[in-house]
């Protein structure tokens, strides 16, 4: 390919997306990550409808319904035994996928549309030059390489190594989570009784949200027989309880009313993860020569799910962003995409913000329980809300 016209760093969703709809429009793009794909990353592994509907815009949806398994709806429940259960509205429906599988399949399709990807390779810094950003440095200083291009897009997740060694992440104080995540064989299905009777018809099945004082538990079906759990819980340093992340998955499901007996029989089939801690600030920088996209342009928080939409409408607006100072220079190209990431994604964050509030609170679970019984309409549409479906 020789020098490239963007360079991408980073494979996952925000990566590929973005190199696929450059390479589209007749741009050469090299994406290159430090890991070889398929590879494993801790996520929950849903995709709700929203960012499923940008997939299909994309015309990338195909092979990831083929992979993926329904999700019709959510389950949020509290700590004092109350839950609160809806549908997606019928025309919309999420998906489960193992996040290897639709990583890899995201990454092939922008390689079909054009897009070179080299795996292995390890970002340590952008080339700075005279104001803007000329490419990156790769490896370490005693034997540095690079690689130059007119465009870099920074997509190399929540440690973007480009982000914190510009001085535009860092983890703050306060709040100091972190994911314990793993995959289980036998886990018992979830049998509620449907919100409405197109759900009870079809057989709906559910994505979970188990919220406990001080930590929340994620469960997912992603395949038969194959369940993703994610517990997220606050951690300091010398924390007991993660030296042995197994033991602390069990004793998660084994005490609690909801779980204990759909995990009566179940069995790890894959070593736990730990990842942390979780929140990063992230303020990229307007450097000409450079762009952000994905977790790198600011790390959302796991419990309400919308990482994904984020990465892939991010992915999307730095990609026009790239192509805009490809055209006609960088003069402003810095706040229209500031401008347009804020309309995007503005009032989801606000969105956001008040619900993790609310579930954060038993007796605004238990509220929202009996409104659920009272006028189900109400959480019909917090539930759309939260996935993205209008």
């Amino acid at each position: 390919m020789g020098t490239p016209d963007v360079l991408v760093v980073g494979a996952g969703p925000a990566g590929s997306v973005a190199g696929l709809l450059l390479a589209r429009a007749g741009v050469r793009v090299r994406i290159v990550d430090r890991a070889s794909f398929p590879r494993d990353k801790l996520c929950g592994d849903t995709i709700n409808p929203g960012t499923l509907a940008r997939f299909r815009a994309l015309g990338v949806a195909d092979g990831i319904e083929r992979r993926s398994a329904r999700v019709d709806g959510m389950i949020v429940t509290g700590a004092r035994g109350e839950a609160v259960q809806g549908c997606y509205p019928a025309d919309a429906w999420g998906c489960a996928i193992l996040r290897r599988d639709l990583d890899a399949l995201l990454l092939d399709q922008a390689m079909a549309a054009g897009c070179q990807f080299d795996s292995g390779i390890v970002v340590s810094r952008a080339l700075r030059a005279d104001g803007r950003v000329a490419g990156v440095a790769l490896g370490g200083c005693r034997h540095e390489s690079r690689m130059v291009a007119p465009v870099t897009i920074a997509a190399d997740g929540r440690r973007s190594a480009i982000a914190f060694e510009l001085g535009a992440a860092r983890h703050p104080g306060r709040p100091r989570r972190w994911a314990i995540g793993a995959y289980y064989h036998g886990v018992a299905p979830y049998h509620g009784a449907a919100p409405n009777a197109a759900a009870a018809a079809r057989d709906a099945v559910f994505g979970e949200m188990h919220i406990r004082p001080g930590r929340y538990v994620g469960v997912a079906p992603v395949a038969p027989d194959l369940t993703n759990v994610c517990l997220v819980k606050p951690s300091r340093p010398a924390d007991d309880e993660l030296r042995d992340p197994a033991a602390l998955l069990s004793r998660t499901v084994n005490r609690d009313p909801w779980l204990r007996e759909r995990f009566a029989k179940a069995t790890l089939a894959t070593r736990p993860v730990v990842l942390g801690p979780l929140a990063v600030d992230a303020r990229p920088p307007a450097l000409d020569g450079l762009l952000f996209a994905g977790d790198a342009a600011g790390f959302v928080d796991p419990m309400t799910g919308d990482g994904l939409r984020f990465a892939v409408r991010g992915a999307e607006l730095a990609a026009a962003a790239a192509l805009e100072a490809l055209a006609d220079g960088w003069a402003g190209v810095h706040a229209r995409l500031a401008a347009a990431r804020r309309r995007e994604f503005a009032w989801k964050h606000r969105f956001n913000r008040a619900l993790r509030a609310l579930v954060g609170s038993p007796s605004a679970i238990d509220l929202a329980a009996f409104g659920a019984r009272i006028a189900p309409w109400t959480i019909r549409a917090l539930i759309a809300r939260a996935g993205d479906c209008a």
